[in-house]
């Protein structure tokens, strides 16, 4: 849970909020299991540590627990624990990669980002499966929040696999992150894309200057590169958070 749930994060429950303490807790949980990083059959903690690490009465953590089962997020059962019962599928568009690539390192260039938290950092565990990592190995994680005429549009984090941290992260500010991976001689040859809806919990609330609970568009982005003639790793793992009314996602697609 501490590689899911950074100090950052666990910070962002807060007893000043108008929002109860529950609610709080219950929309950051939802939020984690909606993106794919609580993935399915995980085993979520108890409640008495659950209250431990956000600070907050067991009643609190039971009652959140109690609503993500309401919302069929979750499964609890006696002697067995809590488990995650969720899980997205989509179907596939199947679209040309280097406009796409283009498209996403021009947005980069015209706007800037906020660098929230970085480091080299052991992913959770679904993600860390993604990169075919080892238990405690780490990768590059970024969590930045993007704008453009002072409008904050993006949420972002990211976690990537076989690149060193820049000796200044704070190039990321302004030079996309494409320039940098094939700087570290890693060339994107393949890109997965999965569109979903989302409520803006605490964090991602207060660094995009909207309510709690907005609806946002949540794009979750699986980078790969070629390891072989007919093989291929993903190589970074990326999480968006949209808000609306500043951005939207327009494709054209034709038939061949």
């Amino acid at each position: 849970m501490d590689d899911v749930f950074t100090t950052h994060l666990v910070g962002q429950i807060s007893k000043q909020s108008p929002t109860p303490l529950y609610h709080q807790l219950f929309s950051l949980l939802k939020s984690r299991i909606l993106d794919g990083t609580l993935a399915l059959g995980l085993r979520l903690p108890p409640e008495e540590q659950l209250a431990e690490l956000f600070k907050v009465s067991r009643i609190t953590a039971k009652r959140a627990m109690d609503d993500l089962a309401g919302e069929g997020l979750v499964e609890r059962r006696r002697g067995r624990g809590t488990h995650v019962i969720y899980q997205y599928s989509p179907k596939p568009v199947h679209a040309p990669l280097t406009g796409m690539l283009q498209e996403i390192e021009s947005m980069a260039r015209n706007s800037s980002a906020e660098i929230l938290d970085y480091g080299m950092r052991v992913p959770p565990g679904a993600i860390r499966e993604d990169l075919r990592l080892d238990d405690g190995e780490r990768a590059l994680h970024l969590l930045r929040v993007r704008e453009r005429d002072g409008m904050k549009f993006g949420y972002y984090t990211s976690w990537t696999a076989g690149v060193e941290m820049p000796a200044d992260p704070g190039i990321f500010q302004h030079t996309p992150r494409l320039s940098y991976f094939r700087e570290q001689g890693l060339e994107v040859t393949h890109v997965a894309q999965t569109l979903s809806a989302v409520a803006a919990d605490a964090s991602v609330a207060n660094a995009l200057r909207v309510v709690q609970g907005s609806p946002l568009l949540s794009l979750t982005r699986r980078s790969y590169r070629k390891t072989g003639a007919e093989s291929e790793q993903i190589m970074d793992f990326l999480v968006v958070l949209y808000n609306p009314a500043h951005f939207q996602y327009s494709m054209d697609l034709t038939l061949d």
